[in-house]
């Protein structure tokens, strides 16, 4: 398996609006962002997710995160999104964005999860809530997936902590409040962007 997109950090802008989405997305994009995912919970979703893959589909993988209904899955099919971002591992919404065609970021947290997930059709795993387990945990759980398989911190992961997941396994995270909270001026969403762009590249580097 490979992961589709050229930075392997996943922009959660959960509760941000349809009037707003369009120049947050423009600040990931610019800093290098290449995959954002607007979560259900956010106000007209739908919309949101309609009206930046209208307008950044061609350069980033834009979908929906905490997707729980297969319905949901078509739901955003509908609004133009190709990105399908779970907390949980439900087998319903991971075959319906298998048969989609969409890319899938199946929540996990055990090892049990894990394996349910990819039996699925999952396409990558998202270790969640990462920052409560602890990178010692996901290199623990990591030991045990087959290598191909693309993994993502997500929860509580920061600039300054990101390195310690990607040593644990991981080849990216999904960053949510240390990234963009709701009603966050612009100017602190592509600060914040370029803060993780420069994080992960500078882990890179060492790595290296």
């Amino acid at each position: 398996m490979t992961w589709t997109t050229h930075l392997p950090l996943i922009a959660i802008l959960r509760g941000i609006r349809p009037d707003e989405v369009l120049a947050h997305t423009q600040a990931l994009v610019d800093a290098g962002f290449d995959a954002i995912e607007i979560p259900l919970n956010s106000p007209d979703w739908a919309q949101s997710v309609q009206l930046a893959a209208r307008a950044f589909g061609d350069r980033a993988l834009i979908g929906a995160g905490t997707v729980l209904r297969p319905q949901d899955v078509d739901q955003m099919v509908a609004a133009g999104g190709k990105l399908v971002v779970t907390p949980n591992t439900h087998a319903p919404v991971i075959r319906a964005a298998a048969q989609a065609g969409l890319v899938s970021c199946i929540g996990c947290m055990t090892a049990t999860e894990a394996f349910a997930a990819l039996d699925a059709g999952a396409q990558a795993l998202k270790i969640f809530p990462a920052g409560a387990l602890g990178p010692g945990y996901v290199r623990a759980l990591k030991a045990v997936l087959p290598a191909e398989v693309p993994v993502f911190a997500v929860g509580g992961i920061t600039p300054e902590n990101l390195v310690d997941y990607l040593a644990a396994g991981c080849i990216g995270a999904g960053l949510g409040s240390d990234l963009y909270r709701p009603g966050q001026p612009v100017e602190r969403t592509a600060e914040r962007a370029r803060a993780f762009v420069t994080a992960y590249r500078s882990a890179q580097s060492d790595r290296t």
